[in-house]
């Protein structure tokens, strides 16, 4: 079993564009990340899967793409003004700052004790500091802990003021509520009912990150699910989310021994959940989350509804009016792509030679196949360019085609990058009109009819 370190993932990130760190040229900016051709197909890959499982696949939820600045009232209104706060503390000499809940959790963790700071009141956490003489990572003193909200502010048009100012978003939830009123009215659905949507959100961290683990921007996944709470038990509902959610992190291909459920304590719940479990994921540096399911009740929809003066109940079929209440599944896409390349992440030795190779699961893998003529020789690059443009022309998914440098290179460059198969043309195919096609994960090969090649890369692949 190969042993990941955050640095190999690193590595292997940049050396094969998967993620590139933000503004490389300039120094960088810490928190921010960009994913290149690779990361890209690997992310939309992810999201085209979630689309299909959570949207395709029930006839009651919605997708919509919300803006990602909305009216600023909208952020007053669902609390994260006042609420969306996490507490910071300050290096004393450096003055760079950080999440005093992070600091003291990997305090604990290098002691080998796993404890959730997350949403301990700041008396509480003052007292962990002190007690334990918590300091900074460059090992100097921590100033008061205190509240920063961690909306990123912006400003609209020209005007200075509170009046030109707006939010980046820092939860794509709220554009599902904002078309709640807008799908009622346009579809007419009976509940239960989800609105579902895809796309960034931005918080101001200040706690430099584990690579892509914490970043200021980032993709999610994510659905309200509205029901009625007198006629559906809301803890059911809350348990089959949960059981579809974990099939999903098994379906892109994640590990079973890897995943585990954790249950937010009351103390770090968010100012509208009622219940929250996280999906964690086993890092490296241990179980953080990855996705999540919360229990919003009407939390969001009545305090709309009261800042707005908009009736934004449901009427059912006996003429009862009520705000239907919420359960959200909420999943981590950009996340999940590291979470993939770590999982994934495999070593092997052949011919005494370290052989560095990703185990994606066929349906994510960036690449699906790969094509290679043998050698630079006219008449096997000639079949092996039609083999690629025969595939690419039925098939939905990502072909190479590559005759630049030795087969061996290309051969590990595909490893690399998690392609399942490479398929090669040589000598013998201009006789027998086979090629050959190589396993990625057990290097197995397997001689196949050029004409067969379509129908077995989309059996085995499902393109």
């Amino acid at each position: 079993m190969t042993k990941v370190t955050l640095e190999d993932v690193i590595a292997l990130c940049k050396r094969r564009g998967f993620v590139w760190p933000g503004s490389d040229i300039y120094g960088g900016l810490a928190n921010t990340y960009d994913f290149g051709p690779y990361g890209v197909e690997l992310k939309e890959n992810v999201r085209s899967l979630w689309w299909e499982k959570f949207v395709h696949d029930n006839e009651n939820i919605y997708g919509i793409d919300s803006s990602t600045i909305i009216n600023p009232k909208v952020w007053e209104a669902s609390g994260h003004t006042t609420s969306f706060n996490e507490i910071m503390v300050e290096d004393k000499i450096t003055h760079k700052r950080y999440r005093a809940d992070h600091l003291i959790e990997d305090f604990y963790q290098k002691k080998g004790k796993e404890i959730k700071a997350d949403g301990l009141p700041i008396p509480e956490m003052k007292k962990i500091i002190d007690k334990e003489n918590i300091k900074s990572p460059d090992g100097n003193e921590l100033t008061e802990p205190k509240k920063f909200n961690q909306l990123f502010e912006t400003k609209i048009g020209i005007i200075e003021g509170e009046e030109g100012k707006a939010y980046l978003r820092g939860e794509i939830a709220q554009g599902l509520f904002l078309n709640y009123k807008n799908i009622l009215d346009t579809f007419h659905p009976r509940l239960p009912f989800g609105i579902a949507q895809s796309g960034k959100a931005f918080r101001n961290e200040i706690t430099q990150g584990q690579f892509t683990f914490r970043t200021l921007e980032f993709d999610l996944c994510e659905f309200e699910y509205f029901f009625d709470p007198e006629k559906i038990n809301w803890e059911k509902l809350f348990i089959e989310w949960q059981k579809q959610i974990y099939e999903f992190a098994l379906l892109i291909g994640i590990e079973k021994r890897k995943l585990r459920w954790r249950k937010h304590e009351e103390y770090e719940l968010s100012h509208y959940s009622k219940r929250t479990e996280d999906l964690e994921y086993k890092f490296p540096w241990g179980f953080k989350e990855m996705f999540a399911v919360a229990y919003r009740t009407d939390y969001d929809l009545k305090n709309h509804s009261k800042h707005t003066g908009k009736d934004l109940r449901y009427t059912s079929q006996d003429g009862r009016k009520f705000f239907p209440h919420v359960v959200e599944p909420t999943f981590g896409l950009s996340r999940a792509v590291t979470i993939l390349i770590i999982n994934s992440y495999s070593e092997d030795t052949i011919k005494d030679r370290k052989r560095v190779f990703l185990k994606l699961d066929p349906k994510v893998a960036p690449v699906k196949a790969a094509i290679f003529p043998l050698q630079k020789d006219k008449r096997i690059q000639k079949v092996a360019k039609d083999i690629y443009l025969a595939i690419t022309k039925r098939y939905h998914g990502n072909i190479e085609y590559d005759e630049s440098g030795s087969i061996g290179k290309r051969y590990r460059r595909q490893d690399e990058i998690g392609t399942p198969w490479c398929i090669t043309v040589d000598f013998d195919s201009l006789k027998d009109k086979k090629a050959t096609i190589r396993n990625r994960d057990d290097l197995k090969q397997e001689r196949v009819n050029i004409d067969r090649i379509k129908e077995w890369l989309f059996d085995h692949t499902s393109l």
